[in-house]
């Protein structure tokens, strides 16, 4: 069942001052020219990594933090040392592999993975991103389908996962896959390496979605995909070529891998790097990086900014600078204005900028980005009358007026976006809410091996005859120049003919009392007794467990009774859930 490589090739031989070594001469501060897919001068990016190795070899391209900041240094890697290794391990992947082969990357977040991924760029081979399987047998089986879905040729791993990968490659279901560990030595010698040169519309990797409700399905990005969309988020968020880059969402997340690997290397600049463990334990982590690194772009998931309003304290926030963050992105789930302005006057003493915000839009199947907001311009809200916004309408309406308060999620970047009624395929006119739809050159290939549901879902045309649009299963609407989500098509609670988003009630029901406040919940839709009657609302809010004798929230009674609270989008009913209180994170 296993076959490891030979044993010779597996096992081979104050911070602030720190910026001028981290970044050396950054160069010219305006926009950073991208050369486009299709132009003459197209240069992926393993020509971008060449070079950045030829012309700046000591700059910092990576620092990781594996634990505390604070109680280590990080670990880096300078642009020369990421080609050194991308070469060695490329030269040995290429005497294995052929032109394309699928490489399944099997290390926890940081430097190893960096490589790992560079080198497989290098090799001509697409590369996959995916959690090390540990103890979870659900994970175990989802990596196991991943690596039959890909046909993965070798696998790569670290010292530190190996146990883990030969526990996993050993059990009934696992293919039989060769692997090297890629930190115990080179691989191969750099100077075998043979430049692939890879076009354009070749794989460049594969970006698997989460498959919590369905097999996971391999998102295919091609080498002119990442050029575009890196090409668009600089464009669209105002990027120069002197920002500094952090953050802790994972590589095998489409924004962590996009945003904060891929776009500050092909820019040639610095991205810090901490685990999503060490955020969700530490969220002042986070901050203290920005601070302490001068960074000017950051992104995460809003429920990040939510955790870092209610978990730091007012000493802690003391002791931050962040006023040179200039680019705070939020994106990956629906973005909540109250929790931007929350944010927002919760670290002003510390210098943070509402302006900071960008609030976007994107998923894997376009790369990342579809529309964004532009460094220091604020978010776009939009307060909204309840009633049309259940009939799929955005009515703008006065402060005065009962009103759902919604966040813009930028300008389109770079792409065609319409809105188009899901069931009659009509393209909607501005202010009303339909189904997302995006064509243009950061629209990815498609679905790996999954011919049906890419023509289904990536060949989508309205009823005009306009052709080639990707189904993004988004609701939306563009108002003003301004793309608003509204939530998911799947998601939508139809209750006595009423358009419900249950992200919207889950917000407002949890705002009813502070036992609530930053909790996960889920509102749902039940049939009545025997599916026949009344359909009701329920939500199920997650909390910690109440203290003895403590009554239950103000609005809410027992589990499955009646909220005595009224409101038009309130649940007719109320469940708790368990008394755990697991973090929230991003999902691809």
């Amino acid at each position: 069942m296993l076959r490891p490589m030979s044993h010779d090739l597996i096992r081979g031989n104050s911070e602030k001052s720190e910026m001028r070594h981290m970044n050396g001469p950054v160069g010219p501060t305006g926009r950073v020219g991208i050369m486009r897919a299709g132009s003459p001068e197209f240069e992926g990016m393993v020509g971008r990594l060449r070079r950045h190795a030829a012309e700046t070899p000591d700059r910092d391209a990576v620092l990781f933090f594996r634990g505390s900041a604070q109680d280590h240094a990080p670990e880096r890697l300078d642009y020369a040392g990421l080609d050194r290794a991308a070469r060695s391990t490329a030269a040995w992947l290429q005497t294995r592999c052929r032109p394309g082969d699928r490489v399944l990357l099997l290390h926890p977040q940081g430097l190893d993975l960096v490589k790992s991924f560079a080198a497989c760029l290098y090799a001509g081979l697409a590369p996959v991103v995916v959690p090390v399987p540990g103890g979870q047998a659900h994970q175990a089986e989802r990596t196991a389908r991943i690596a039959v879905d890909c046909a993965a040729a070798v696998v790569l791993t670290d010292s530190v996962s190996l146990p883990d990968v030969e526990t996993w490659l050993a059990e009934p279901g696992t293919p039989v896959l060769e692997f090297a560990v890629t930190d115990q030595g080179e691989l191969a010698e750099p100077g075998n390496w043979t430049d692939p040169c890879s076009g354009p519309d070749d794989v460049a990797f594969l970006q698997y979605t989460s498959g919590s409700t369905s097999e996971p399905r391999g998102v295919v990005v091609s080498h002119a995909n990442i050029a575009h969309n890196i090409g668009e988020l600089t464009d669209a968020l105002g990027w120069t070529a002197g920002m500094r880059f952090c953050g802790w969402v994972p590589m095998f997340h489409d924004m962590g891998l996009i945003l904060t690997v891929l776009s500050p290397l092909h820019l040639g600049t610095t991205t810090v790097l901490m685990t999503a463990t060490s955020f969700l334990k530490r969220p002042h982590m986070w901050l203290d990086l920005i601070d302490r690194y001068d960074i000017q772009v950051s992104c995460a998931p809003n429920f990040a900014y939510d955790l870092c309003a209610r978990r730091l304290t007012d000493e802690q926030i003391a002791r931050l600078d962040l006023s040179r963050w200039l680019c705070a992105a939020n994106g990956a789930e629906p973005v909540d204005a109250a929790t931007m302005e929350r944010f927002a006057k919760r670290f002003a003493p510390s210098g943070f900028r509402y302006e900071a915000f960008a609030p976007a839009y994107g998923l894997a199947e376009t790369t990342l980005l579809v529309s964004g907001t532009p460094t220091g311009r604020a978010p776009v809200l939009r307060q909204v009358d309840p009633q049309a916004l259940e009939g799929h309408r955005l009515v703008p309406v006065g402060p005065q007026r009962d009103s759902v308060t919604l966040a813009g999620s930028g300008r389109v970047a770079g792409m065609d976006v319409r809105i188009v009624d899901p069931t009659s395929l009509d393209e909607l006119s501005d202010g009303y809410i339909g189904e997302v739809w995006v064509r243009g050159a950061s629209l990815t290939q498609g679905y790996w091996q999954r011919p049906e549901a890419t023509e289904r879902l990536f060949h989508a045309a309205t009823t005009d005859d306009e052709r080639g649009f990707l189904r993004t299963g988004d609701l939306g609407a563009l108002l003003d120049g301004e793309l608003f989500i509204t939530g998911r098509i799947k998601e939508m609670l139809i209750i006595h003919g009423r358009n419900l988003y249950p992200h919207d009630i889950e917000r407002e029901v949890g705002a009813l009392d502070p036992a609530f406040e930053g909790r996960i919940a889920s509102a749902f839709a039940v049939p009545g007794p025997d599916g026949r009657g009344e359909e009701r609302l329920h939500h199920a809010p997650r909390r910690p467990a109440r203290p003895a004798g403590r009554a239950a929230p103000g609005g809410f009674a027992a589990p499955g009774q009646p909220v005595h609270r009224p409101h038009p989008r309130t649940p007719t009913a109320s469940n708790s859930a368990s008394p755990m209180d697991p973090p929230r994170g991003p999902t691809s």
